[in-house]
């Protein structure tokens, strides 16, 4: 098991009239309400959440992409995966991921990765993803191009990657005389690649095709993460091989405080109003978006996602969060690990309003008192599957 801590950098002053006012906090959330100044001050306390997550001994730390929305404030995470290249050592960085479809030309990925990588000395995981539903809005992009446009960039980053320059592409999205990028990746053939994936059955397979990982997109009923999980597994199979648990993730709120009770008391506030407000309006799926046997079941999980849930006990049911005493995740962690076969656990330990004080003695808390029982756990299980105990 490897653990990363993944940051989304919200937006944590809303309106008090906003569930009244405003349908969504994507794509038509008035800038206005942005405050530069309180922005400068939540970018840098970040930014100094992921660099503690290597002092604490973390794999690995996260950052993802969004675009005109209060969820997440990061419309350019190879900014902060540059940022943290230069201030980190050891740990893994995963922008998870860029967006290929709204880069033009989609080259651009494949340089700024590459300049990630050789800055941190090797140490970029490179997430390619579709995007989602609302940025097609965001960016009138036509979402019935969506899975070409992301097969052709995609094919063309790796392409930059793995074949010397300068050559020529000329696709049915993008026409390129040379394709020559400066620098190239430290990482041969090229970093590792992470898709996300909220149930797609064409994000599913193609990652399986390409011996990829697929990372479980958050905040569904632990049943959804199950079938889609079991799904790659199948879809592996497939294709002639058994997928590595390494090639799995589970993005997961966790908050850990010395009680179960005062884990609940602290955070829950900060979860309802990230279930309430901050996920509101996010559950967009464009027209062409995705194929029609993949909507439908997407629809069905949606039914319990995060935003529909209204009590305590549902969030433990479902396991949207995992919340209580290092005892508690600890022991729920091991179990879910085991149900789910999972070998990345993508902790999101800041969520919301949640502040700095509070976030820090989590990380701090499931650092010291959670991970290294659930490691070696873990760990033993499959020494023991091996046969090397």
């Amino acid at each position: 098991m490897q653990f990363f801590a993944f940051h989304l950098m919200p937006w944590d002053r809303l309106p008090e009239d906003f569930e009244r006012k405003y349908p969504s906090a994507w794509t038509k959330l008035p800038n206005s309400i942005y405050d530069p100044g309180h922005g400068h001050e939540l970018y840098n306390r970040f930014l100094d959440e992921l660099i503690l997550a290597e002092e604490l001994g973390f794999d690995g730390v996260c950052v993802n992409e969004h675009h005109q929305n209060a969820y997440g404030t990061m419309p350019s995470p190879n900014l902060m995966g540059s940022i943290l290249a230069r201030q980190t050592k050891r740990v893994k960085i995963a922008v998870v991921g860029n967006a290929l479809p709204f880069y033009n030309p989609p080259t651009r990925v494949a340089e700024e990765f590459a300049m990630i990588d050789v800055i941190s000395g090797g140490r970029l995981i490179a997430g390619l993803v579709v995007g989602g539903g609302p940025e097609y809005y965001s960016f009138s992009v036509n979402p019935t191009y969506a899975r070409s446009m992301y097969r052709e960039a995609f094919d063309l980053v790796l392409r930059a990657w793995t074949e010397p320059g300068p050559f020529e592409h000329y696709g049915e999205h993008w026409k390129l005389k040379y394709v020559n990028p400066w620098p190239r990746p430290i990482q041969q053939p090229h970093p590792p690649i992470w898709i996300p994936g909220a149930g797609s059955k064409e994000t599913i397979e193609f990652v399986a095709e390409r011996r990829y990982s697929y990372m479980g997109i958050p905040y569904f009923h632990i049943d959804f993460f199950q079938r889609n999980f079991d799904m790659f597994r199948e879809a592996c199979e497939k294709q002639g091989y058994t997928a590595d648990p390494s090639q799995l993730g589970w993005l997961l709120p966790i908050y850990v405080a010395e009680t179960d009770e005062q884990a609940w008391r602290e955070y829950e506030p900060h979860l309802w109003f990230f279930a309430r407000k901050l996920l509101r309006g996010l559950a967009v799926f464009p027209p062409g978006y995705t194929s029609a046997r993949s909507i439908v079941g997407i629809h069905r999980a949606l039914e319990k996602f995060l935003s529909t849930v209204e009590t305590r006990q549902q969030i433990e049911a479902g396991v949207y969060a995992l919340v209580g005493s290092p005892e508690t995740v600890r022991d729920k962690l091991i179990q879910y690990a085991r149900q789910l076969g999972v070998g990345n656990l993508l902790g999101l330990f800041q969520l919301a309003t949640l502040p700095a004080d509070l976030t820090r003695r989590n990380m701090t808390l499931f650092a010291e008192r959670v991970m290294p029982a659930v490691r070696e756990a873990l760990a033993t299980e499959v020494s023991v599957e091996s046969g090397v105990v």
